[in-house]
């Protein structure tokens, strides 16, 4: 499984970016859990938004309390392609966004080569 994430960019405080996930490659076709990580400059990589699928009677979504309201993500399976809409970005958004997906059935995490997201004030 591959993943390459694209979409990022330099935007002013304010605006709206929106990345991209494409996932080729083989299939993760039972419970697992894809997403959206950040690093900026000199700090960890944190979460930014993750989706559990395929695990008991539903799934669940949970966004980083830094981009509740503003980001959401998405996905078009049909083109095995992950969105991350990002609005009323902030100078602290900056950073290298990254998508993951983790099979809970192998425990094999994927991680996408990031895309850097800039946000002048």
């Amino acid at each position: 499984v591959q993943l390459q994430a694209f979409g990022g960019g330099l935007v002013q405080a304010g605006g709206s970016l929106r990345l991209s996930c494409v996932v080729s490659g083989g299939n993760i076709t039972g419970p697992n859990v894809m997403g959206w990580y950040r690093q900026a400059p000199g700090k960890q990589r944190e979460l930014v938004v993750r989706v559990v699928s395929g695990v008991g009677s539903g799934g669940s979504t949970t966004y980083g309390d830094s981009v509740k309201g503003r980001f959401t993500i998405s996905r078009d399976n049909a083109k095995r392609t992950m969105f991350l809409q990002m609005n009323s970005l902030k100078p602290d958004d900056t950073a290298v966004y990254y998508c993951a997906a983790l099979d809970l059935k192998s425990m094999k995490m994927y991680w996408g080569q990031g895309t850097e997201v800039t946000v002048s004030s």
